[in-house]
């Protein structure tokens, strides 16, 4: 069976944790998938295939831009051409980036990360919300099957719109075990991380309010966020922003972290608390969303809403450290790209078959 994976829609660092799961699920199903794959990658991200066979989509006019990219899924809506007919020697296409670009006569797998749009439509200018409409919802309804990426997300899915739960299956994301792991040799240091850009969801300034009730008991404690878009001349006393920080870095800020502080208000996951768990860093995480599925008994949990609940779950991982990192090496391990990616395969198989 051949399954054809189109990435088109990728732009590299700006498509967040929906990048992340694309590139690894490739690099794992170049790893240990059962079939014959082909992506179809984007002039900007001609390496998004990890490994698998892949081609570089020329014709597509891949942007950077909001209104670049709107701009190219429409021209391809409207005349998918050579891109329709070279996924359509597929027996099995799936979107993994939501938006079926170009759409195909084939059995259709299509992965949908949340519905934050429907739980949350506060968040969204009106035209975002009408195209994820139109984009998400619609394409998720037509599919074959729906991968969602936890339990809490497929509840929200089969709730908000109404697919039929036998079409919709959960596989939870994975984490990399050989480069996110422990370094003993390296010391813990009185600063807190937020991996995340300042999307309003992500809940900054609550986090930032707890952070000065921290610093009255205990002065010493800092803040680092990673993740464009930052404002440094905008941040509180105690805080700053390395930016869209590489790997390497990442790697070297979980490792030193005295605790990683995740407030979210909504995750369809929530990646680095695990990839945080996996360096040995203790965490403190918002009980919001897919979270408490996602981080188990191995995290400290808090209302987001509060910023003194926040302090106090803050409080609480760092002095239950030694008790939460075996704990949090014991839930990543759980977690692995390729479990990912023969879940994956076992979705093409039923959807080829439906």
């Amino acid at each position: 069976m051949v399954v054809g994976i189109p990435l088109l829609t990728l732009v590299p660092g700006i498509s967040g944790g929906s990048e992340t799961y694309a590139r690894e699920l490739c690099r794992a199903l170049a790893r240990v998938g059962a079939h014959d794959y082909e992506a179809l990658v984007p002039t900007l991200a001609p390496d998004a295939g990890g490994g698998l066979p892949a081609v570089v989509a020329a014709g597509y006019a891949a942007s950077t831009t909001t209104a670049g990219r709107l701009r190219a899924m429409g021209e391809t809506a409207l005349r998918p051409g050579a891109l329709r007919r070279h996924l359509e020697r597929a027996d099995v296409v799936h979107y993994p980036l939501t938006v079926p670009v170009p759409r195909v006569d084939r059995p259709i797998v299509l992965t949908l990360l949340d519905v934050q749009h429907l739980d949350l439509p506060g968040l969204f200018p009106r035209g975002e919300r009408l195209f994820r409409r139109l984009a998400y919802d619609r394409a998720a309804r037509r599919a074959d099957r729906v991968v969602v990426i936890s339990e809490w997300v497929r509840e929200r899915v089969i709730d908000r719109l109404g697919l039929d739960p036998a079409r919709v299956r959960t596989i939870h994301l994975g984490v990399d075990h050989a480069r996110f792991t422990p370094d003993p040799g390296v010391a813990r240091e009185p600063f807190l991380l937020y991996p995340a850009r300042p999307w309003p969801h992500k809940n900054h300034a609550r986090l930032f309010e707890a952070l000065s009730l921290l610093r009255r008991r205990r002065p010493e404690l800092r803040l680092v966020l990673t993740g464009a878009g930052h404002d440094e001349g905008e941040l509180p006393d105690g805080v700053e922003s390395l930016g869209d920080a590489p790997l390497d870095t990442r790697l070297s800020l979980y490792r030193r972290a005295a605790a990683l502080v995740f407030p979210s208000l909504y995750e369809g996951f929530g990646l680095p608390p695990v990839e945080a768990m996996a360096c040995g860093c203790p965490v403190a995480a918002s009980n919001a969303g897919s979270l408490p599925e996602v981080v188990g008994d191995a995290a400290a949990l808090f209302d987001p809403n509060d910023p003194e609940a926040i302090a106090a779950g803050i409080l609480g991982a760092l002095d239950r450290a030694e008790e939460l990192v075996p704990l949090g090496l014991a839930r990543a391990a759980a977690f692995t790209w390729e479990a990912t990616a023969r879940a994956h395969d076992r979705v093409y198989e039923a959807a080829a078959s439906a």
